[in-house]
């Protein structure tokens, strides 16, 4: 007995609704698909940019998705802030940086990442398009190394830096490589080393040296090699050594003392050739007294009175001189009758006496 036909439409409208809510596989999309996809690795840093979706006749906002899945799957993962920590789900720009919130996230490196993407408005979508895939060990650029400090020696130069990015030594490491010539001179480059400095040896001393540094990323397993970037011209002088050194002080301390005697021998020949106009120079003018200044200028003043009346009778006080003559004969007599009584000790005072 067949089912009346009122029991099975509410079966038939709930099988309808079901199936348009997931549209056939032959279902053309609405938007067009975003175009020019590029994957971003640099160093540590690992990005998907596009470019964006237009429409003419719709001014609401573009949003895009981001998927990722491993080789070793099939299935495909939301980028999402509880898997990958940054939100690509529904972006409205045109990039997603996996690394945005520190370098030590993002992608595995080791393991190979398929990336897709698709455009999304209201209910509208596109289709779905991939980016070629990668492995970041393999298709990363390396930049150079960074934060490089160097230390000028005698006849040397010593160089540190640090790594491109951090790697784990069980899997990778860096190579590094110097480049470097004398200013104007030509190239020459060191074996390669795996610690964070090197010296340079055997350099002229007070010369000018340039340099450029090179990593180079070595996959241990793999046995692969990922050359990188050089580094900016950096250039810096070399220090002197001790004999240079000497020298130097030689020569500046016999350099001085000429030039002391240079000056001190031309300021004293100046002295000599000009010395009436350096006694001008240096002499004080005489200057008038200033009672006799102000006598000049007012002469009504009883100025001299005063200066009369002022002085005391010590500072008049005079000398008397006397000038007597005698003959030519007379002298010889006086002169010899005073030597006789000088030596006559009649004539000496006594002691005690009145």
């Amino acid at each position: 007995m067949r089912p009346p036909l009122l029991l099975l439409l509410p079966l038939l409208l709930l099988l309808s609704s079901c199936g348009a809510a997931t549209p056939p596989a032959d279902t053309p999309f609405q938007l067009p698909a975003p175009r020019n996809l590029k994957v971003h690795l640099y160093n540590a840093q690992q990005a998907l940019s596009w470019e964006p979706v237009s429409l003419n006749n719709d001014t609401r906002p573009v949003v895009y998705q981001v998927q990722y899945k491993y080789s070793t799957s099939s299935t495909w993962y939301d980028v999402n802030r509880k898997d990958s920590r940054v939100d690509c789900t529904n972006l409205t720009g045109t990039e997603c940086n996996f690394t945005a919130n520190s370098l030590s996230e993002g992608f595995p490196r080791h393991f190979n990442i398929t990336l897709r993407l698709r455009a999304k408005l209201g209910d509208l979508v596109s289709a779905w398009v991939k980016a070629p895939w990668f492995e970041h060990y393999r298709n990363a650029t390396i930049g150079p190394p960074e934060d490089i400090w160097v230390t000028p020696e005698e006849g040397s130069l010593i160089i540190s830096f640090s790594s491109p990015f951090d790697v784990p030594a069980s899997v990778a490491f860096f190579w590094y490589y110097v480049y470097y010539w004398e200013k104007g001179g030509s190239k020459q480059v060191t074996h390669r080393f795996r610690s964070n400095f090197i010296t340079l040896n055997d350099l002229k001393p007070l010369r000018v040296y340039c340099f450029q540094l090179k990593a180079e990323l070595f996959l241990a397993k793999e046995n692969i090699s990922r050359p990188g970037h050089l580094s900016n011209i950096s250039c810096s002088e070399t220090a002197v050594d001790a004999s240079t050194k000497l020298q130097q002080v030689i020569l500046i301390s016999v350099g001085t003392f000429l030039l002391l005697s240079v000056l001190v021998g031309a300021c004293l020949f100046l002295v000599l050739k000009y010395r009436g106009l350096v006694k001008y120079w240096f002499h004080s003018a005489p200057s008038i007294p200033s009672q006799i200044e102000e006598y000049l200028k007012d002469p009504a003043q009883p100025i001299l009175d005063a200066l009369d009346k002022d002085s005391s009778p010590k500072d008049d006080a005079w000398d008397s001189v006397s000038i007597v003559s005698f003959p030519e004969n007379k002298q010889e007599d006086i002169l010899q009758n005073t030597l006789n009584q000088s030596t006559d000790p009649s004539h000496q005072p006594v002691e005690g006496g009145p």
